[in-house]
């Protein structure tokens, strides 16, 4: 099956793309994919009788959903092993029949999620099967995010933290505002955060709300802010001697007006000891970048009920750096930008 055989194929759609009306298309794409696909209908169908409940923390709010849906994707395995053995699902050749998408820039091609988190829930994926990576792949995220400007929130799950498929490059795009943190952020930077680093064009702050350990950077130049990115990767990569690509989640917005917010979440291991654990001592939580923007998935109605904040502060410590350790990546990254 070649690519071509996986564009969707509609006069209107070719019209929004040549006026790079993205987000739009994106719309189009969702609601012929909700008409033409089974599975895709039945379970955004049922996302809207998804259970929903929030807990507040000081100056910001988690939500917590239970998405019997999103089971597969939370217990995948993805250990070297589990990996080599399954075909690569985000490979062209291995889609479902059903299954259309768009063309977009720097070779990737937009697609419906068909076990949605969110109202509208896409996957960005390279046409090109290669490893999950975001320093080379950094500056086509950020071209993307100015793509969806205002409409959509890009998403990135690290290798070794929240990527079910870590052998193939993807993002993840989420309607706008449908994590807290996006709310939240700008509140909790003047509760928690130290700006380190600030020009004409960059603020990067770092943040330590108790829960998790963030750095922010707001800037209106995408050289820059690559640049800013790069130095933080390879800060962390060191202190945390990483072999290859440090342990992250990231967010990132763009608003025409004020440029890009871009949200990392830095990692200290994939998943809680209860993940691991048998019976009724064992949580199905695997925390990823949605989950650390303030909305954690439970596929399990049983560990939908058990969470609460005691629970969410274990989760959220377990596989997130230690104070100590971000007091020293604090340390290092203020000597490295000055």
């Amino acid at each position: 099956m070649s690519v071509a055989d996986k564009i969707l194929k509609n006069v209107q759609l070719e019209k929004l793309i040549i006026k790079k009306d993205y987000s739009t298309s994106a719309e189009f794409l969702h609601n012929s994919q909700i008409n033409s696909w089974e599975l895709m209908k039945n379970n955004f169908e049922a996302l809207k009788k998804i259970e929903t409940k929030t807990f507040l923390f000081d100056g910001f709010k988690i939500n917590v959903q239970f998405n019997p849906g999103r089971i597969k994707s939370t217990s995948a395995e993805v250990d070297e092993n589990s990996i080599s053995s399954r075909k690569c699902f985000l490979c062209i050749e291995n889609l479902p029949d059903e299954q259309k998408g768009i063309s977009l820039p720097s070779n990737f091609i937009l697609l419906c999620n068909p076990y949605p988190i969110f109202k509208r829930h896409f996957t960005i994926s390279s046409l090109t099967h290669q490893p999950q990576r975001i320093e080379e792949s950094f500056k086509t995220f950020l071209e993307l995010s100015k793509l969806f400007s205002n409409k959509c929130t890009l998403i990135y799950n690290g290798p070794e933290c929240g990527a079910s498929a870590p052998d193939h490059l993807h993002f993840q795009a989420g309607i706008s505002k449908a994590m807290p943190v996006e709310d939240d952020i700008l509140q909790i930077k003047n509760d928690y955060g130290k700006i380190v680093k600030e020009d004409d064009v960059s603020i990067v702050s770092l943040i330590d709300d108790g829960l998790r350990k963030i750095i922010l950077i707001e800037s209106t130049n995408d050289a820059e802010l690559k640049l800013n990115f790069i130095k933080i990767i390879n800060s962390y990569r060191e202190l945390s001697s990483a072999i290859s690509e440090p342990m992250i989640n990231i967010l990132c917005s763009h608003d025409e007006e004020s440029g890009w917010n871009l949200i990392i979440f830095l990692r200290s291991r994939h998943r809680p000891k209860n993940y691991y654990k048998t019976g009724t001592d064992k949580i199905v939580v695997s925390p990823a970048a949605v989950d650390l923007g303030g909305l954690i998935i439970t596929p399990r109605e049983e560990d939908f009920n058990k969470l609460d904040k005691e629970i969410i502060k274990q989760i959220f410590s377990e596989i997130s750096p230690s104070a100590q350790t971000f007091s020293a990546f604090t340390k290092k990254l203020i000597e490295d930008f000055n």
